[in-house]
């Protein structure tokens, strides 16, 4: 029986973002780019503005946080 040696890679795992793209927020919180527009001008969500393009980026943390807070209400509200 031969032995084959193996050579171990060190693989980079890509880091969590820091900011979502408007549509990569709405998706988490499963909602339209529209609603999180709006819930920006009502102040609901705070947006942040991508220096260059002017886009529309949300903190990770932020919808995480808003996400908690959207589900304790469900939960409120059903019972």
């Amino acid at each position: 029986m031969t032995r084959i040696p193996i050579r171990l890679r060190y693989v980079k795992t890509p880091a969590p973002k820091k900011y979502l793209t408007i549509k990569e927020a709405a998706k988490m919180l499963e909602v339209s780019p529209l609603t999180l527009r709006n819930w920006d001008k009502k102040g609901k969500l705070k947006a942040y503005r991508h220096p260059i393009n002017n886009y529309r980026l949300y903190r990770a943390e932020d919808i995480e946080i808003f996400l908690r807070k959207l589900e304790s209400q469900k939960k409120v509200i059903l019972g």
